[in-house]
């Protein structure tokens, strides 16, 4: 059996977790318990992906990486798009996914499938793409006058939940499974989190007040699968109950995906 290390939960740091902390440095325990963790960072990046790439003795067919992982960073927590990454960053449709193999064979991102159980409605086919952790991509992800902080912010936060929920799936070895689910008429749910015992659809809003349009993509999931749970995720304070939603805040809600020993 393949056990993966991943980055840590935020049960696991107990009163230490900080959720801007988190949003910006990850949890990789690495680069959490540096001194320095920024240069930890990059420092990481930099080396663990040069160096596995070389030793895969793949570097010499992978021309304009750096471009690529630029471009794919604006893809985190969005539908995955050869096509236009391939155009972003110049090279070819089959590099960018021959590299992109490269990330999820290396652990650094990973690809999360449509949820299409009993569908009832025309689904996207794409899956989603996510770096491992929120600093990885907060370290690669381009910031300058053009990017909107809030928009960066809430790329970051829908991945932590990811990597959160994606860890706890794996620690908890339920067989439980990942996914989004999201119409061709743009309704859509962040997460889905399917097994045996547990139906969830989990969407996450980068917001501290809630409005009534953020609870439209739960509304229509629950029309096609009334059985399921709703939660949403926000940075509020309060937990909720609103229309048979679960409002939890985002620090309270990671805290309590605990792997039962």
């Amino acid at each position: 059996m393949i056990k993966f290390c991943h980055p840590l939960l935020a049960s696991e740091m107990g009163d230490d977790f900080n959720l801007e902390d988190a949003l910006v440095r990850g949890m990789i325990p690495l680069v959490i318990t540096s001194d320095n963790w920024r240069e930890t960072l990059a420092t990481y990046m930099a080396l663990y992906i040069r160096e596995e790439v070389q030793y895969e003795g793949l570097v010499r067919n992978l021309p304009a990486s750096s471009r690529f992982l630029e471009a794919i960073s604006f893809s985190h927590g969005a539908l995955y798009s050869a096509t236009d990454i391939s155009r972003d960053c110049g090279v070819s449709r089959p590099m960018v996914d021959s590299y992109l193999s490269i990330l999820i064979d290396l652990l650094v991102a990973a690809r999360l499938p449509p949820f299409t159980r009993r569908t009832k409605r025309r689904l996207v086919g794409h899956d989603k793409f996510y770096f491992f952790d929120a600093g990885v991509f907060r370290s690669i992800r381009p910031c300058g006058p053009l990017d909107a902080p809030s928009e960066i912010d809430g790329a970051a936060l829908e991945g932590l939940v990811f990597q959160q929920l994606r860890t706890w799936i794996d620690y908890s070895g339920t067989g439980d499974t990942l996914s989004f689910w999201r119409t061709h008429t743009g309704h859509e749910v962040d997460f889905v989190v399917y097994g045996n015992n547990r139906f969830d659809a989990i969407e996450v809003k980068n917001a501290v007040k809630l409005s009534p349009k953020d609870f439209s993509g739960l509304k229509a999931f629950a029309t096609d699968y009334p059985e399921a749970r709703r939660i949403l995720l926000y940075r509020g304070t309060e937990r909720l109950s609103t229309n048979g939603v679960l409002c939890i805040p985002v620090s309270e809600f990671l805290k309590g995906l605990v792997v039962s020993s």
